[in-house]
């Protein structure tokens, strides 16, 4: 999930630019929860060195591809020593394939402060599955919200890009809700699919259109519709 500060949003920090890179097949959403005996419940924590190496790869291939210029890997191994400790072991084992990207390693607590206090800090945080749901929510919230914050969902054979925001009942046929978040999701669908030249052209609508201010939805402070916002950037496509 990248998220980046959009002109005119207030939030407590200007010029945001961070991209969230979450392994999303395992961890503790692995579903392997049961019961011993009544009222012990336990849930396993899978993490396995594939997929570990296959998050760092992409993570790292990113940065290079993006001109990123750095990688903190997110992680608890100083309490999760061996789960926690092989997730490390692969992110500094791809980190020696990239001598042109910094590597560090941040302790998740940690980076959460971190955030609070010096986003600047970071560049590309790389994470297992808890971390990165949870971290994610809190950049989106560093540049204004959820309905700012595209996502995408990434494997080998396909790929999902999707606002994360939910399906928001309470603004169910209102006409008011803010699409930012679904079309910078399809601009990362077209990046995906090689089309730069045509993302290039609808972010930087979107960014005029923010910039200009006058077709903003209510949860930014405006009175626009839905498809009034989304007719004024389109007309910046014309």
């Amino acid at each position: 999930r990248p998220v980046r500060s959009l002109p005119g949003v207030k939030s407590r920090y200007e010029n945001i630019d961070l991209v969230f890179i979450r392994e999303n097949t395992e961890g503790l959403y692995s579903g392997l929860e049961h019961e011993i005996v009544p009222g012990v419940v336990t849930s396993l924590k899978v993490s396995t060195r594939v997929a570990s190496l296959r998050v760092a790869e992409f993570a790292f291939r990113y940065a290079k591809e993006n001109r990123r210029k750095k990688v903190t890997g997110v992680h608890k191994a100083n309490i999760m020593k061996l789960s926690d400790g092989l997730a490390l072991e692969c992110y500094r084992e791809v980190a020696k394939k990239f001598p042109e990207i910094e590597y560090d390693e941040k302790i998740i607590d940690a980076t959460a402060m971190l955030l609070v206090l010096t986003p600047e800090k970071f560049d590309v945080l790389l994470m297992e599955n808890l971390y990165g749901d949870i971290l994610s929510d809190l950049g989106a919230g560093l540049i204004g919200g959820l309905g700012l914050a595209p996502s995408g969902n990434i494997g080998k054979e396909g790929a999902i890009f999707e606002a994360v925001h939910g399906s928001a009942p309470d603004l169910a046929g209102k006409g008011v809700a803010n699409p930012t978040a679904l079309i910078l999701s399809a601009v990362a669908l077209l990046r995906h699919i090689e089309q730069a030249a045509v993302a290039d052209r609808v972010e930087k609508a979107i960014t005029e259109t923010f910039r200009i201010g006058k077709t903003l939805t209510p949860d930014l402070g405006g009175s626009a519709s839905t498809m009034s916002f989304a007719r004024a950037v389109a007309d910046l496509l014309a």
